[in-house]
This record gives structure tokens, sequence and C-alpha cells, in this order.
């Protein structure tokens, strides 16, 4: 445009375009925020425990930073998920499960969605949900200890689909319950379903709960090398076998292209998210049977780390190759041996607690590229006759400002300082009302500080002071 029709030369609308530039920025750095402050998903933002936010304590006040608020929930090990000033919890109350929205600020309830469950746990523990919600904008996902894939409206609580694994498949029963959170990639749920013969991980549409695609399974795990079991034995697949952990899948981008990541309970799948594809497998099993995997995989760059503990089976370190189909071990060792927790990489240094049981607990840190290890720390406890333990136990983390906020099994709160000098603990504060056994991971979301134990949750102020 030239002349008087050209508009954008008029002094009228440079203002209108500057307005308009100042809004969308202003939108821009809003979303930013909203994107920083929220934590959605089982292990936050960038599903490996760590969050981006800055200005936060640095240091806890002797008599605790201050309470937001505290109220008491149902039983589970499901941590709460926060999107947009919305927090939900995934609890049991009596004989139902229970999708609570509540308003993160206050604690008060926005809605609640329930139905009947009669899991009981084999093995004495609660019978509470253990998978943490996934939240996006309009949906919420929740995966029940009996096998319901649930989706809800998030604004309203809603049922949109619903999908009864254990009737669908052919599950065989799990030591723990259902225990892997689902992970979203794109308009795909990806499901640790654990069906035989074939149906280990499942992708159902995220929109419908139409089942998309299976994998994982016979196909891939016969014939395969036990690695460190004795002799040289191949996997002769069990039709009964167990496939579905405790570890929780994720996916990421390799050599440019997307990996889905699944610990199994036979060990590690690589695969295509696209169509369930497995494009390797390693195996990484306990040889007694009663034992599980639990960790999610650590992943940087192009290397893989996995950790498990029960029965001295350990941790490696894989570099996948550029065809995807293969690996390089790196190493494989004793260094890291993790529960549940996950490790932290600050460094080229990894940071975990580490043992089976309360009794072999400790904080430990190795050398991410030889699994050597640098210093240990014992952190071991006989919970039920103290407590509130003077010590952290198999403590779980996250990491905020390169430090480690670290939940005690027996509500006992730290901060330390990741170095590879020597454990750096910064200060530690007990919480009141938290018991064992705490093996939820914080959560943090816009300078608040969610902890939750078998029936407390609390919201503490996690902002730094002038």
């Amino acid at each position: 445009m030239t002349g008087k029709h050209d508009l954008s030369r008029s002094p009228a609308w440079g203002r209108v375009w500057k307005s308009i530039g100042f809004g969308l920025f202003a939108i821009f750095l809003s979303a930013q925020a909203n994107s920083i402050g929220d934590w959605p998903k089982f292990l936050g933002p960038n599903a490996d425990g760590t969050s981006a936010e800055t200005g936060l304590l640095s240091k806890i006040p002797p008599a605790g930073p201050a309470v937001h608020w505290k109220r008491t929930v149902g039983t589970g090990y499901s941590a709460p998920s926060v999107l947009d000033q919305k927090l939900v919890l995934f609890h049991r109350l009596k004989n139902e499960e229970v999708v609570e929205c509540m308003q993160s600020s206050t604690g008060s309830t926005l809605w609640k969605h329930s139905y009947a469950t009669t899991y009981e746990d084999p093995y004495g523990y609660n019978n509470g949900p253990r998978c943490t919600p996934l939240l996006t904008s309009n949906r919420c996902y929740t995966f029940g200890a009996e096998g319901k894939l649930l989706c809800l409206d998030l604004q309203t609580g809603k049922p949109v689909w619903t999908r009864d694994t254990t009737a669908d498949w052919s599950i065989p029963s799990a030591f723990f319950g259902v225990g892997s959170t689902p992970w979203l990639e794109g308009d795909k749920l990806l499901v640790m379903v654990g069906g035989q013969p074939q149906s280990g991980m499942v992708a159902f549409d995220a929109n419908t709960g139409k089942t998309l695609w299976e994998s994982v399974g016979r196909k891939n795990w016969e014939g395969q090398p036990m690695i460190g079991w004795p002799g040289d034995r191949t996997v002769v697949w069990n039709p009964s076998e167990k496939q579905a952990s405790y570890a929780s899948p994720i996916v990421a981008t390799i050599h440019g292209r997307r990996v889905a990541f699944c610990l199994m309970r036979q060990g590690l799948v690589a695969l295509n998210p696209e169509n369930g594809e497995v494009w390797f497998s390693r195996w990484f099993r306990s040889r007694l049977n009663d034992s599980v995997n639990a960790t999610t995989p650590l992943i940087t760059g192009d290397q893989i780390f996995v950790s498990a503990t029960y029965y001295r089976v350990g941790s490696f370190l894989l570099q996948v190759k550029p065809s995807l189909k293969d690996f390089d071990q790196v190493w494989a060792g004793l260094g890291m041996e993790l529960h549940w927790s996950q490790p932290f990489l600050v460094e080229g240094h990894l940071y975990g607690f580490t043992g089976r049981n309360e009794p072999d607990a400790s904080f430990r840190c190795i050398e991410f590229k030889t699994g050597k290890t640098l210093w240990d720390r014992e952190e071991s406890w006989v919970p039920r006759s103290s407590p509130t333990p003077p010590v952290f136990g198999r403590a779980a983390a996250i990491l905020a400002e390169k430090k480690l906020i670290v939940l005690g099994e027996g509500g006992l709160l730290g901060i330390f300082a990741p170095t590879p000098e020597a454990p750096h603990e910064i200060s530690r504060w007990q919480v009141p009302e938290l018991h064992y056994p705490c093996w939820v991971a914080p959560v943090l979301s816009r300078k608040k500080l969610y902890l939750r134990s078998e029936d407390r949750l609390y919201c503490l102020d996690w902002s730094s002071k002038p």
C-alpha cells in the first residue's frame, strides 16, 4: 500500500500495532509463565522431576515454611498434578477411587468423580491408586489400581471415556496393583497394560479411548539373552508372565526421531510411538520372582540410564545408535540401585537415594560416564519403631534452582546442594503430621510446594523471602 491508503505509516495505526504487539508479547510471557509454573503430570513438566521455576526458598526456616493449607485426604501413592490453578488428586475414600479437583491455592474442592473399587493389596500396603493424574488443557487421565483407565473433562469432571483394561486384555495379577502412569504423545495415550501375549504396551486414542496399537511381549523377548543371569540363558516366554512394571513410559527425541522407552518387568524396550514397532529390547530383571522395576528411565541426549534395586540388580547406561535398532552399553554395575525415586543428573554426576529396604538406604553420588561411586551417605532406619526418624531413608526428590528438594519416608523435608565432592545438606524440617510412609515426591507449582503422605496433603510457601 502507498500514499494515503498506507495505514501502517499513520501515527494512529502505529500506536495500534504497538498496542497489539505489546498485547501479543504479554500473552506470550503469560503462556511461558503458565508453562513454567505447571506440574501437570508424573515427574513434572519435563518428566524428569525438574522445575525451571526461580525465586524459590533457598533454606528452610527452623520453624518451617509458611503453610498455605493442609487437609486430610484418602489413601494412595499417587502424586498430585497441577495445571492452571487446578490441583487434581487421585485417592481412595472407603470403597471408591476418587478423582478430586481442587483450587490449588486453597485446597477447596471444585469437583469430584468416583467409582467403586474392591482392590486389596496382597502384601499389606495401602489399597489406593498408585498412578498420577495426567492433565491437559481440557482433559484429565487416570489409571486406577485395578486397571480402570479414565478420561475426564478437566473443567467439569464429567467422564469422556473409560476402558477396563483387565476386562479387555489377559493380564496376570500384579504384585502391588497397577502402578505405571500413562504417557501422552500427541493424540496417543501410551499405557503399560501388561497384557499377554503381545500387549505389554497399548496406545489409545486420547480423544475416544479407541485402541490404536498393541505391542511388546513374546515376539520381542523370545530368545533374547538374559543379561546378568548365570550361563548363556535366553528368554523362553511364559504365557503367564507379568509384563507390567511400576516404571512409567517416557518418550524422547533421539537422533531426530521420537522414541518411547518402556521399562517393563522383563527389561527396557525402545519402540516407535506411532505404530508400536519395537526397535530394541534389553533384558533387566532380578533372578528372583518377587521383584519389580519401578524407576522411570533417565534420558540425556542419546543415552539412557536405567536402575533397579531388587536383589542387587543395579544399573546400566546405554548409548542408542543412529539406526535406533541397537545400542552400545557404556557401563553396568551396582553404583546406583534405585527402588522407585528418580535420580538427577547435574554437571556429569548422578545423585539418588539408593537401596531396596529402609535398613540399606543411602544417599549416593556416582560419576555418570563410568558408574563409579564418588560418595555414599547412610540413610538407613527402621520406620515402624520410629515414625519420625532423623534420616531420609529411600527419599523422593525434585530438582529446582540447582538444589534438590527432598522428602524422606518419615516426612522429613530437606534441601541439598548436589556436589560431587561430598554430601551437602543445607537445611531440614520435620513436617508436622507427615509420617511413614511418605513415598510421593514433592510437587512444585508457582512457588508452592505440595507434599503428600498416605493421609495428608500439604501446600507450603516455597518462595524466597525479600
